[in-house]
């Protein structure tokens, strides 16, 4: 969500909303500075990868659909990435876990279909 915030937010190279997406923008980073706790790794700025965890999304997708929604309007490209293996976890809390980074995120594009070339 960092890069939503990022890219949507008042920092410099950000996209100019409208005044009504710029108030959902802003009701989406409240609702996540109050409910989702801020890691220290975070706040350190270490390498680390901040994963949602899917047993506890179904109230953060009420934020999260919105703010791909955004994303989308203002064709800012953005991946979900789903893992059972996220890496060594140094951070855990209700709604994501941390983890350790080499400071390079590598996601590879996605095969079209889940069956083999030969058939």
């Amino acid at each position: 969500m960092l890069a939503l915030f990022h890219h949507l937010g008042k920092k410099k190279g950000a996209v100019a909303l409208s005044e009504e997406d710029a108030d959902l923008y802003r009701e989406i980073d409240s609702w996540f500075a109050e409910n989702l706790p801020w890691p220290p790794q975070c706040k350190a700025r270490e390498p680390v990868v901040c994963w949602f965890k899917t047993e506890n999304s179904e109230e953060m997708m009420k934020m999260i659909r919105p703010a791909m929604w955004l994303l989308e309007r203002y064709n800012h490209p953005y991946y979900v990435v789903y893992t059972n293996t996220p890496g060594e976890i140094v951070y855990e809390d209700q709604y994501q876990v941390v983890t350790k980074t080499d400071g390079i995120l590598q996601i590879d594009e996605l095969q079209p279909s889940w069956s083999s070339e030969d058939e």
